[in-house]
């Protein structure tokens, strides 16, 4: 398979490192808003080109270590700059690539333990990432299913949604949820208007139902 550049993206491990700070920290700028929405989505996780990351720079207290950036750069010898995220490629996660090979993720993540599918591209914060082309082409090779439907989804920019980071605000009960559940009630089959209105009114109040049939 023949090699093809790739281009700078960095997700918030890389940007914490370029700025030598923590990685709570660049998550934390992009609550605050520092940050655009990412340049990309893959697997649920945030990804930022390098253009972007760099616009930080001397903004506030923020400064970019040249000798990181150096080392970022060396580190994807096949690396290119893009300034406009509708300029990305299709770029992958495990996810994505599950949707295409119509498998799960975690058929993918033991493919790759084991070498059975194509080296990723890149791996930002952990997380590897695949140009479409290159997983194309070596599903083909070993004679895997593709889904065609998948692949042209993805490639008019059809992604699932970023993954919600930190502890989910619980939902307030409702007061039906805290009032005490009604009693039980018994029916024959001449009730069956009245079962029918008892059973939709404890519904209706968002309580469960069971049903226990008697001789």
């Amino acid at each position: 398979m023949a090699q093809v550049r790739v281009p700078f993206l960095l997700g918030h491990a890389e940007i914490a490192s370029l700025y030598r700070v923590e990685r709570q920290t660049s998550q934390k700028w992009r609550t605050e808003g520092a940050f655009a929405a990412p340049d990309l989505v893959a697997s649920g996780n945030p990804y930022w080109l390098l253009a972007t990351v760099m616009r930080l720079d001397g903004v506030g207290d923020r400064h970019v270590a040249q000798d990181r950036l150096t080392s970022y750069k060396t580190s994807i010898p096949r690396g290119y700059e893009v300034q406009d995220e509708r300029d990305l490629p299709v770029i992958l996660g495990i996810q994505e690539v599950a949707r295409v090979l119509a498998r799960d993720a975690q058929a993918i993540s033991r493919w790759r333990n084991r070498r059975q599918i194509a080296e990723a591209d890149l791996t930002l914060s952990g997380s590897p990432l695949w140009l479409l082309e290159n997983i194309l082409d070596d599903a083909q090779q070993r004679r895997r299913t593709i889904l065609p439907s998948e692949v042209e989804l993805l490639r008019t920019g059809h992604r699932d949604p970023q993954k919600p980071r930190g502890r989910r605000q619980r939902a307030p009960l409702s007061q039906s949820s805290r009032d005490a559940p009604p009693a039980a009630r018994t029916f024959t089959g001449a009730d069956q208007a009245a079962a029918a209105e008892f059973l939709a009114a404890v519904l209706t109040e968002g309580h469960s139902v069971i049903i226990e049939p008697r001789p």
